[in-house]
């Protein structure tokens, strides 16, 4: 079976550049351990939030507004929605890095920001209650991803450019020739001229047999949703968020069209083996209770735990990514470790994983997520 680029991992970053790839007219085979979208990615649960004025740091803000145009023209090119202009508030103490880092990036780059009060967040979002030394930094231009939607429009796309995906199909074996790669799964073999590895938790098995060692944790993270009032939280009114607290960084996203309030912990969580099942919500007393905490203080208006599920990040020591072309085999192009903030990006890494294959150079910045800085 010999293709122009194999792919393996056809989740938000893999399917993308699936497409990329094959819209420019090269013959691509992406490879799947599983059925995507599915659970065992860091895409899972339906939605995610992009934000634009950037609290992880600056040079973040170019990727994710070139990435907000390719989202923009995915839901143009496939005629669905994709995009929900939400808007997105981080709130915190005013004395928080990553507040200071929102409103740093909007000056810097012009981005649209409405910097509140506590006072001030309430009477906008009356279901939000805030410390009075807290502010509220709201992105009107920002919202929600359909993830699993946007995954489903690339994979449309691929596969209309001839694309083939091949799910069920984990890889057993992978080398690297100095003009091309094979890889093997249980039933087949897969040659080609180049590869994209973006296996997510996966991935640190694949770069070990292509004699790389990156410092990737598999994390398991819980999310959940919530019975609330649609007048205080229904998605037309109320925006998604992030919030700073001494508790921990959380997540959240209105109500989408009655599904309920979600929300989610970004820090903590429980290292995991990857080959093992893992722990169903519900198991540790945090999955449940860090979030009721959370709303019993910010949001204390008596919402009820409707079901809750699981989704893996896959960390770096600096929680930045790993965007780079292997240090001696040109032909191959890694995207990894995503810690819990990639999927809103990953229209324009799967862009600039093209690149790196069709021409080994992308004009999007992605110099701070090189390899070897780890090393």
């Amino acid at each position: 079976m010999h293709y122009d680029v194999i792919v393996i991992g056809a989740g938000s970053m893999g399917m993308s550049a699936g497409y990329y790839l094959s819209k420019a007219g090269k013959k691509v085979v992406l490879l799947d351990s599983f059925v995507p979208p599915h659970n065992k990615g860091s895409h899972h649960g339906e939605t995610r939030i992009i934000r634009h004025a950037y609290g992880e740091g600056e040079e973040y803000v170019s990727l994710v507004l070139k990435a907000q145009e390719l989202w923009n023209d995915l839901e143009q090119l496939t005629e669905r929605q994709l995009f929900l202009r939400t808007g997105v508030l981080n709130a915190g103490s005013q004395q928080s890095p990553f507040i200071k880092q929102v409103i740093a990036s909007s000056n810097k780059f012009g981005l649209p920001l409405e910097v509140l009060g506590a006072n001030q967040v309430h009477e906008r979002w009356s279901g939000i209650s805030l410390p009075e030394d807290y502010i509220g930094c709201f992105e009107p231009a920002s919202g929600v991803l359909k993830s699993e939607e946007c995954i489903r429009a690339y994979q449309d796309l691929a596969e209309s450019y001839g694309a083939v995906i091949k799910v069920n199909s984990p890889v057993r074996n992978l080398t690297v020739q100095s003009d091309g790669v094979t890889v093997i799964t249980d039933d087949q073999s897969f040659h080609a001229e180049a590869l994209i590895v973006a296996a997510g938790a996966w991935s640190p098995k694949l770069l070990g047999m292509l004699g790389l060692h990156a410092p990737l944790t598999p994390i398991r993270k819980t999310f959940a949703w919530f019975d609330a009032d649609e007048k205080l939280y229904g998605h037309n009114t109320f925006p998604a968020f992030t919030f700073d607290t001494p508790a921990g960084m959380y997540y959240g996203f209105p109500s989408i069209s009655g599904t309920g309030l979600k929300l989610g912990r970004h820090d903590g969580g429980n290292s995991i083996n990857i080959d093992e099942s893992m722990v169903r919500f519900g198991e540790f007393e945090e999955d449940a209770g860090d979030l009721v905490r959370f709303l019993n203080q910010y949001m204390p208006t008596g919402q009820t735990l409707k079901y809750g599920k699981n989704c893996i990040y896959t960390m770096t020591p600096d929680e930045d990514f790993i965007v780079d072309l292997h240090p001696h085999h040109p032909h191959v192009a890694i995207a990894a470790g995503f810690s819990g903030h990639g999927f809103k990006f990953s229209s324009v890494i799967g862009e600039s994983l093209s690149d790196l294959i069709l021409s080994g150079k992308t004009e999007n910045d992605i110099s701070p997520f090189s390899l070897n800085r780890f090393h």
